[in-house]
């Protein structure tokens, strides 16, 4: 039963008319990186009220869940150092300012795996933290082509497993990965396999 208040409300304030939307009145860059910029904006919400946003700035990233022919996933596992542990996760990396994301990670692959795709399928955009920054996460699946040796970058030190997508599925189910550009790319490339579409 409608409360006699939320019914006042409802009839107030209908949910259509909600714009949803927020106006940028100021923007403050307070540090600018090699990777991020971060800000504090001034904005006005859709009452009127002004209220403070801080943003992360970051240039965006892409993903690839990489199947072998027996369909083992290629995954990584680096020491991440804002968690303070080591992270398995699929092949990742930074997009470079005005990159292609496709380029992108036929690029990462191959340096972090050594090895070259074909019939890559996209898999969407993410947006992993939503609340304070504007990263989007490009991800696609790919059936692995070739295989080399990896070119990683300076400073840069990870492993490569192949994990079969079954056991990567159960893995992600039972909270052994955290990372969620992983979590989502080995679902949904789970499920392009059992449609036969991958």
């Amino acid at each position: 039963m409608v409360s006699t208040v939320l019914r006042e409300f409802m009839k107030r304030e209908p949910w259509f008319t909600v714009k949803l939307w927020e106006e940028t009145l100021e923007q403050n860059v307070v540090f600018s990186g090699k990777i991020i910029r971060t800000r504090v904006d001034r904005v006005r919400l859709e009452d009127g009220r002004e209220s403070r946003r801080e943003i992360v700035e970051h240039p965006g990233g892409v993903s690839i869940a990489a199947l072998t022919e027996n369909n083992e996933l290629l995954m990584v596992r680096q020491f991440r150092y804002a968690y303070g542990k080591v992270i398995t996760e699929l092949p990742a990396g930074k997009l470079e300012k005005g990159e292609d994301p496709f380029e992108a990670i036929r690029r990462e692959q191959l340096e972090e795996t050594g090895t070259t795709g074909e019939n890559y399928i996209y898999l969407g955009d993410i947006y992993p933290t939503p609340g304070y920054c504007n990263e989007i996460i490009r991800l696609w699946a790919c059936r692995i082509a070739s295989y080399g040796s990896q070119k990683l970058d300076e400073g840069e030190f990870l492993e490569v497993d192949r994990v079969p997508l079954e056991r990567a599925v159960e893995m992600v189910m039972n909270n052994e990965i955290e990372d969620s550009k992983t979590q989502i790319g080995i679902l949904k490339t789970a499920q392009l396999v059992r449609a036969g579409k991958l």
